[in-house]
């Protein structure tokens, strides 16, 4: 027999759970969020030291409250938005429980509702959101042997350039976490080879507005669906030092040695895709494109921002882009260390019910899964292109929200047409008098 019950759980107290239990609020659902940390735990002990959010303040946070003692076009710390989430938490009275870790959900045989097995005894409930988010599982590639004599770590695990010994590094990944540990490992003094994959290059700003109102007023961060092909692209974007536009000519220029993707290895000896160029140009092309559609914004609607001609200076290719290295032996090379930012995969194995493909990826429609009563909240496109975004997930959750409101109206609802007494006398008798 259960220990609890409540008509809906929330598993995970980050951003989407603590979204979703604001809009469950909003719609009278009694509901228990579950983190097995703190609230916000990725954003304090799974992120360098150095990190600030890739968004404005104004930008990347909830409606319903904004970040205090900082300017809305900052970029605010990791500490800043961790605080910034057990601050909402507490505004929004959210019922979560922190170091209660859920370790399996199945559905009840028989009646309705999942039983839920957690580290602080079994709750029963009718409705579970998996709000745990994308960032799981860290995925570090077999590419170089383990007892090949270098510090391999995921950017999950880095923490400062003190961290690293002595020695060249290789930064493997080169979307926004990537290029930003890589920069501040040169600025450190570190000899640094940074492995460019595919990626979209946004300006930081243009003609005085950043690139996330941008995406905003062309309509793309409500794309449903991303490009043919680019469903796991990177965007290389920074807020770091007050927020800079990414650009590998100029990390090159300062001494950082670009190679392609990274293929394979033979003991030390990397080898790198002969790719390099092909994709520093598609990550410009994204980048002009950009630049060309605002433009087009701005003459349609008449508006009056500032030219800016600077920004479609490109610079000219490097040494290292006109003349990739196509591998790379670490040992004379002097590399001590990889820093692999290749990003994650989710984990569902609590989650014991039939809401996977045959891959392991959820089945959902805009977050409703496949079997009935599960949701799923804070992945990539989720319904959109913002949908893993702070905001983005905010809205998602009204959604699912209003999803449990439909079905739990229809579970309760009884038929009022059931034939009174002296009605079916009168039917039976009509015609006979």
């Amino acid at each position: 027999m259960a220990n609890e019950e409540v008509e809906a759980l929330v598993v995970g107290g980050g951003q989407a759970g603590l979204a979703m239990s604001e809009h469950l609020s909003r719609c009278g659902i009694p509901h228990l969020v579950l983190e097995r940390n703190r609230i916000a735990e990725r954003w304090r002990s799974e992120r360098w030291d150095s990190l600030v959010a890739n968004g404005p303040a104004w930008h990347d946070r909830f409606p319903g409250m904004e970040f205090s003692d900082l300017d809305p076009e900052g970029f605010p710390s990791k500490e800043q938005v961790a605080d910034y989430f057990v601050a909402y938490a507490d505004k929004i009275a959210a019922p979560i429980r922190c170091g209660v870790e859920v370790t399996s959900v199945r559905r009840n045989v028989g009646r309705a509702g999942f039983c839920v097995e957690t580290s602080d005894g079994t709750i029963d409930v009718r409705y579970v959101v998996a709000a745990t988010g994308p960032f799981q599982r860290p995925i570090i590639p077999t590419v170089v042997p383990v007892d090949a004599g270098l510090t391999q770590i995921h950017s999950s695990a880095y923490r400062n350039p003190g961290q690293l010994p002595d020695g060249a590094v290789l930064v493997v990944g080169a979307g926004s976490s990537g290029v930003q540990i890589a920069d501040e490992l040169l600025c450190a003094g570190r000899r640094v080879y940074l492995s460019v994959g595919p990626h979209d290059r946004p300006p930081r700003r243009y003609r005085g507005q950043d690139f996330v109102w941008w995406l905003g007023v062309l309509g793309k961060w409500d794309e449903q669906t991303s490009s043919q092909g680019k469903e796991h692209v990177t965007i290389a974007v920074s807020g770091a030092q007050g927020g800079h536009t990414v650009d590998f000519r100029d990390l090159a220029a300062r001494g950082m040695v670009l190679v392609g993707r990274t293929n394979s290895a033979d003991g030390c000896l990397v080898k790198f895709a002969p790719d390099l160029g092909n994709n520093i140009a598609q990550g410009d092309a994204n980048y002009l494109s950009l630049l060309d559609e605002a433009d087009a914004y701005v003459a349609r609607n008449g508006l009056d921002l500032p030219d800016d001609p600077d920004a479609r200076a490109l610079g000219a290719a490097p040494a290292c882009i006109s003349e990739p290295i196509l591998e790379l032996d670490l040992t004379t090379a002097g590399v001590t260390s990889i820093i692999w930012a290749t990003g994650f995969a989710v984990d569902y194995s609590w989650l014991q019910v039939d809401a996977f493909d045959e891959n392991g990826r959820p089945k959902h429609r805009r977050g409703v899964s496949s079997e009935s009563g599960v949701y799923f909240l804070g992945l990539p496109w989720l319904s959109r292109r913002g949908s893993s975004f702070i905001w983005g997930v905010w809205h998602d959750a009204a959604h699912l929200a209003d999803h449990m409101v439909i079905q739990s109206g229809y579970l309760t609802h009884r038929t009022s047409r059931v034939p009174r007494p002296e009605t079916m006398v009168q039917a039976g008798s009509g015609g006979h008098g």
